[in-house]
Parts: structure tokens; sequence; C-alpha cells
């Protein structure tokens, strides 16, 4: 069991439930899913950046990540329908722990000038979305070995009903919220 895993079990859950009153430990917000996606709109006029993306992808969180696809064809950014756009891969259980502690711990305090992740970007279900602006904070990424920077957007997706229960149980979890 990852050690994120078993702080949220020992430490995080208790602590929840003391401050929003949960008379069930089952009420407790847990974190149920991690989705990764890479958009790449240049991916038409370079197919390699999806060969490469999927590498980087795969190597940043241990699982093989799904081609998109166009969905219909738009002349004005020469895309047909069917045309690789982007990768994605979907985390659940160990491997989202470990990847959500590797993301805490080692990636983000490799961002340049960070503060912290703004506390804004909740969507009001209880699911946060943090962009990332290039893949080479992980250490997965051989910086020499990347074409293009490629940023990437990351999605937590929390069993909260509210953003402040998702606020408290990711702040608990690690993550850097800047301070407002």
């Amino acid at each position: 069991m990852s050690r994120l895993k078993e702080k949220y079990q020992k430490e995080i859950v208790p602590a929840l439930i003391k401050r929003f009153s949960y008379k069930n430990p089952m009420q407790v917000p847990k974190l149920v899913k991690i989705t990764i996606n890479v958009g790449l709109g240049e991916a038409t006029q370079n197919p390699k950046l999806i060969d490469a993306s999927v590498a980087e992808v795969s190597a940043i969180t241990g699982q093989r990540p799904v081609v998109t696809r166009a969905r219909k064809s738009i002349a004005a950014f020469k895309v047909r329908k069917g045309n690789p756009i982007g990768v994605f891969v979907t985390l659940r259980g160990e491997r989202m722990y470990e990847f959500l502690d590797r993301l805490v711990n080692i990636a983000l305090p490799r961002v340049r000038d960070f503060r912290g992740v703004s506390p804004k970007s909740f969507d009001g279900h209880g699911n946060y979305t943090l962009g990332l602006r290039e893949q080479t904070i992980f250490p997965e990424v051989d910086y020499n070995k990347v074409e293009k920077f490629k940023g990437m957007n990351v999605t937590f997706v929390t069993s909260a009903k509210t953003d402040e229960e998702a606020y408290a149980l990711l702040e608990a979890l690690g993550m850097p919220f800047r301070k407002v």
C-alpha cells in the first residue's frame, strides 16, 4: 500500500470526520480517479508528436495512455475527423496515489517560481483541475529527448459534494495550495 493511501486511512479520514462532523466514515470524501490529458493540436502537421507523448505519459504515469481522435473536421484548424489530437490516461487505485505522491513531492517543487497551485480551479462539484505548462517537471521525462514542450491538464475527481470538502481533502493529501 502506498504511503499516501495509508496516510489517508490513518490520519486524513479521522481529521475530516472531526472537521465536517460526519456521522459515518463512508461519508468522508475520497479521491476517485486522476485523469491526465495532453492536447496536441499540432499533431495534424507532425504525427510523431503523438508517439512521443504516448511514451512520455506512459513514463510519468506507469500506464499506457489512450490516443484521442477528432470527432469532427474543422478546416480552420486543419483537423480532419479521426485525426489523432491528444492522449489521456485515467489513474485509479494504487497508481493514482503513487502519481499524486510524485506530483506533490517531486514534480511541483521543480516548477520555476512555484508559489502553490490556484485554489480557484474547483468545478463546484468537488473536482479539481490543475494545468501544467510542461512535461519536463517530472523526473521520468528525459529533458534531452524532448522535441516539443507540451502542457497537460491533471484532473482530480473526488467523491466530495462541495468544493470546501474537496479542498480540505486535497490539502490534507499534500496539495500545495496558494494562500489567497
